[in-house]
């Protein structure tokens, strides 16, 4: 099992916790970026810089991770991918993608881009504070803790 960050866009205070667990619980973890990241030394925690370009971090992401991996990402339409690949997709607020959901969250994502590309002025994103970082810790202890138990019985 390994974490993968979709790191582009990820706030910092959701990478410390993310180097936190990995530094604690020994977990392999990956931050892939089309830009320099600063992170600690680590021997659990690495970064892979993708070249520039839209999805490039994401069609990195699609091909690299595997069933069982974690993934933290708040991009849709890649959770969208790795979801059906077994790989468990939480958003930077805490969000869990699931094959239940994720099928309408696209939609919504897919819808409000057309109203955007139509003309339509959309709200933009919440802004992030200690309630969208506590509910990220929570959901990122409660599934990293269930794929750890799944690890452990496979």
């Amino acid at each position: 099992m390994k974490i993968w960050v979709d790191a582009d866009a990820c706030p910092g205070a959701i990478k410390e916790l993310i180097i936190r667990a990995a530094r604690r619980l020994k977990i392999p973890t990956v931050f892939v970026a089309n830009k320099y990241i600063s992170l600690p030394d680590s021997a659990h925690v690495s970064t892979v810089r993708v070249g520039m370009g839209p999805e490039v971090v994401d069609a990195y992401l699609a091909q690299y991770t595997e069933a069982g991996d974690f993934a933290i990402t708040q991009d849709i339409p890649l959770a969208s991918v790795l979801v059906p690949k077994g790989v468990t997709v939480i958003g930077p607020r805490g969000e869990l993608y699931t094959e239940d959901n994720i099928r309408e969250r696209l939609s919504i994502r897919n819808f409000m881009q057309d109203i955007r590309e139509a003309g339509g002025i959309t709200p933009g994103p919440r802004q992030f504070g200690q309630k969208e970082k506590q509910r990220f810790s929570d959901t990122f202890d409660r599934e990293l803790t269930k794929c750890l138990k799944r690890c452990i019985l496979a």
